[in-house]
């Protein structure tokens, strides 16, 4: 029980410490420069511009309205995850725009916008790496995936960019070509920081001495192996492939090892993104 509190203690902080880096992004560097950006920021920057609405105020209902929506479509879980960031971003966003000594922190677009770009991407990705969602303009891709079976991603960088084309009403075209790289900037840092701890070695082995090395693989490293038949392309012999998954670290060990048995052993290395299962994302059996 006390494990099961903890881990939603840790989700709870890491979702208002992803929504905490967003809104420092948003006053630090966004608001100060004039830049422009897709999301739920940007059309309040479209509205407020405009229509003169509060980038806050406009913020909170907003996020208020996708809140609902999201509840009537996507169920009870969809509410826990996302009830903290639809009223928390734009409470802790009211608070910094208060805050004189966080603006003017840097008058370079060019430089605000890569700033901003990694904070906001760091920002979103702890939020979701912790289960939850950012709320506004995440929720209308969740919608219509479910409903109509709709790429998230794709509907994302669709919103993002007409909501970027919106802007050139009060925006210049150096204007949207920083956004278009602020957006660019995010998503690819989201990206590293969804995959970050996840990404491990996998490598294919090569040898007449396999079996030494599938033990050595095992005890040495306790880590789990697969033989594979294969049969060479030109002598046309039959023999077993080594297949092992390590973590990055045990690379250099294991180069060492199998070439202290094989110093002829053929390896071909891969980074994989992810892997799931015993040893990784399950405990270990022993026999």
């Amino acid at each position: 029980m006390f494990k099961g509190y903890s881990s939603i203690i840790k989700n709870v902080g890491l979702i208002l410490a992803g929504n905490t880096i967003y809104a420092l992004a948003v006053t630090v560097f966004i608001l100060p420069n004039g830049l422009i950006t897709g999301g739920t920021t940007g059309l309040a920057l479209l509205f407020y511009h405009q229509m003169g609405i509060p980038i806050a105020v406009f913020v909170s209902i907003f996020n208020i309205a996708m809140f609902i929506l999201g509840a009537a479509v996507l169920g009870r879980a969809f509410i826990l995850t996302t009830l903290i960031s639809t009223f928390y971003y734009p409470f802790i966003l009211s608070i910094f725009q208060k805050v004189s000594s966080l603006q003017g922190m840097t008058s370079d677009n060019l430089l605000a916008t890569i700033y901003a770009g990694i904070m906001i991407g760091l920002g979103i990705g702890i939020v979701i790496k912790a289960g939850a969602s950012t709320g506004g303009m995440d929720i209308p891709p969740l919608v219509l995936n479910k409903r109509f079976g709709l790429s998230v991603s794709v509907v994302m960088y669709a919103l993002d960019f007409t909501i970027l084309l919106s802007q050139m009403f009060f925006a210049n075209k150096e204007q949207v070509l920083y956004g278009i790289l602020l957006v660019m900037t995010y998503t690819l840092v989201l990206d590293k920081v969804l995959l970050l701890g996840k990404s491990r070695t996998q490598v294919k082995i090569i040898s007449e001495k396999y079996e030494e090395i599938n033990q050595m693989i095992i005890k040495h490293l306790d880590r789990g192996s697969t033989l594979m038949h294969a049969e060479t392309g030109y002598y046309r012999n039959n023999n077993l492939v080594v297949l092992t998954v390590i973590s990055n670290r045990e690379l250099p060990k294991l180069n060492n090892l199998v070439l202290s048995i094989d110093p002829k052993a053929f390896m071909i290395v891969n980074r994989v993104n992810e892997v799931k299962g015993r040893g990784f994302t399950m405990d270990k059996l022993y026999k």
